[in-house]
C-alpha cells in the first residue's frame, strides 16, 4: 500500500508547485503594433506657365543622296575614291575602262552611216525609176504600135501567124515592164519611210552610246561625301549594276518619328507660319535644326516629321541616329518634376498629413535642367502652389502608405529650369 501512494504524492506535489508558480509569475505589458514608415524626398511645387519640349529620335537622311550606276557593262578602269572620302565638285568617282567603251560608240557610227547609206540609195533609184518608167512608156507604145501592124499584116496574109504571136508577147512583156517599174516608184514611200526610221534609231543609239560613254566616267556634281563604295578597281560589271553612293554634306534631314497624339499640334504650328527649332541631345555641341514638314503618310504608331540641319556638319554621316529636344506651345499651370515622381504613365503621389496621397496628372511634355536632366512637365487640377510632392520612387507606393522625409530634405524645390516660361 505504502508503494502505491508514494507515486501519487509525488504527482500531487509536482501540480501544486506548477500552480504555485503559474500564479506568481510576473505578467509582461502588452505590445502595440507599429506601422512602419518610408523615407523619401519631396518639393515644393509652384504651377505656372512653361514651355514644354518633346524628345524625338531620328535618322539622318539626306534627299540628294543618289547611286551611281554603271551606264553598260564593262569592267571598272579607274576607282580614285574610298568609302567616307569628301571630295569637291567636279572629282572623279568612278570610271569604265575606254577599251569597252570605244569599241560600241563605233559600232554605233557605223551602224548609222550604214543607215544614212540606204537611204541615199533609195532615193537614187527613185530617180533612176522614174527616167527608165518613161523609157519603159515609150518601149511599150513602141511594141503595141509593132503588134498593130502585125495584126493588119496578118489580115492581110502577108505574114505568118507565128510573127503575130511574137509581137503580142513583145507588147505584153513591155507591159509587165512598166507595171514592175510603176510598183517599185508606188512603194517608195513606204521604203523611204522604213529607212529614215532605220537611220533615225540608228542616230537616237549613237546618241545614247555616247551618252553612256560619258557617264561612264563619273564626276561629282558637288561636294560630298562618298558613300558605300560596291565595286572595285577591275571588276566587271553589268549594265545599272550599282557602284557606289554619293551625297553631299549641305541639305541633311533628320527624319523622326512624331507619336500619334502630337501630330496635329506640329501640323497646326507649320501651317500658321511657326518656326520650330529643335536641338540636338547626347552631343558634345547641341546641333539646332528647324522642322521643315511632316511626312504626307502616317501609321498606327505616328507620322514623321522632317527636320533640316540649320549649319552643316562635317563629321555626321547619312545614318546618324540622333536624339532631339522639340519645343512645344506654352502650357498654363504645368509643373516641372523628376520623373523619379512619375508612377506609371499619369500618377504622382504628394505628401498630406505624412502619408501619401494619389494624384492623377496630364503629361504635356519634358523640360531640361541646367544640369542637363529631363524633367517631366505635368498639368492637374489637383496639383496646388506649395503642395510637397514625393521625388523618390518607392516600389511598395498606395494611397495612404506612412511616409516621412529625409533629414534636410524635408522641403525640397525644383532646380533652376532651362525652360523658357510664358510671359
Amino acid at each position: 500500500m505504502r508503494k502505491r501512494l508514494i507515486p501519487v504524492l509525488i504527482i500531487m506535489l509536482g501540480i501544486a508547485g506548477f500552480v504555485a508558480l503559474k500564479a506568481t509569475r510576473d505578467v509582461p505589458d502588452p505590445v502595440s503594433p507599429q506601422e512602419r514608415s518610408w523615407r523619401v524626398e519631396v518639393m515644393e511645387i509652384q504651377p505656372e506657365a512653361l514651355q514644354p519640349s518633346l524628345t524625338l529620335y531620328g535618322q539622318l537622311e539626306s534627299p540628294r543622296r543618289f547611286t551611281v550606276v554603271a551606264p553598260m557593262a564593262g569592267r571598272i578602269g579607274e576607282l580614285p575614291v574610298r568609302d567616307g572620302q569628301q571630295v569637291e565638285q567636279g572629282s572623279l568617282l568612278v570610271a569604265l575602262d575606254e577599251d569597252d567603251i570605244l569599241p560600241r560608240v563605233k559600232q554605233a557610227e557605223a551602224d548609222l552611216a550604214d543607215a544614212q547609206a540606204q537611204l541615199l540609195s533609195e532615193q537614187l533609184n527613185h530617180r533612176n525609176d522614174q527616167q527608165a518608167l518613161a523609157l519603159e512608156k515609150r518601149i511599150l507604145a513602141n511594141a503595141e504600135t509593132s503588134f498593130k501592124r502585125t495584126e493588119q499584116l496578118v489580115g492581110r496574109e502577108l505574114v505568118s501567124r507565128a510573127e503575130l504571136d511574137n509581137a503580142q508577147d513583145i507588147v505584153e512583156r513591155a507591159a509587165l515592164t512598166v507595171a514592175t517599174r510603176r510598183r517599185s516608184i508606188d512603194s517608195h514611200e513606204s521604203r523611204l519611210a522604213a529607212l529614215q526610221a532605220r537611220a533615225e534609231r540608228a542616230e537616237a543609239a549613237l546618241e545614247s552610246m555616247q551618252r553612256d560613254a560619258e557617264r561612264s566616267r563619273f564626276m561629282a556634281p558637288f561636294a560630298g561625301v562618298v558613300g558605300s563604295v560596291q565595286v572595285a578597281e577591275g571588276d566587271q560589271v553589268n549594265a545599272n549594276a550599282a557602284l557606289l553612293d554619293f551625297y553631299p554634306v549641305e541639305g541633311m534631314e533628320l527624319r523622326a518619328s512624331l507619336p500619334q497624339i502630337h501630330g496635329p499640334e506640329f501640323i497646326r504650328a507649320l501651317a500658321a507660319g511657326q518656326q520650330l527649332v529643335a536641338h540636338t541631345l547626347e552631343t558634345r555641341s547641341p546641333l539646332s535644326m528647324t522642322l521643315q514638314r511632316i511626312a504626307g503618310q502616317a501609321d498606327a504608331s505616328g507620322v514623321e516629321a522632317l527636320f533640316t540641319l540649320d549649319q552643316p556638319v562635317a563629321g555626321l554621316r547619312v545614318g546618324n541616329l540622333l536624339a532631339i529636344s522639340v519645343p512645344k506651345p506654352a502650357s498654363e499651370n504645368s509643373v516641372a518634376l523628376p520623373y523619379s515622381a512619375l508612377y506609371g504613365n499619369n500618377t504622382v503621389y504628394a505628401l498630406v498629413d505624412g502619408r501619401m496621397s494619389r494624384i492623377e496628372v496630364e503629361r504635356v511634355g519634358e523640360t531640361r535642367q541646367e544640369g542637363g536632366q529631363r524633367w517631366i512637365l505635368v498639368q492637374s487640377e489637383e496639383l496646388k502652389a506649395g503642395m510637397r510632392i514625393i521625388t523618390t520612387h518607392l516600389p511598395n507606393a498606395l494611397q495612404g502608405l506612412r511616409v516621412e522625409t529625409a533629414e534636410g530634405n524635408a522641403v525640397g524645390t525644383a532646380p533652376e529650369s532651362m525652360t523658357e516660361r510664358a510671359e
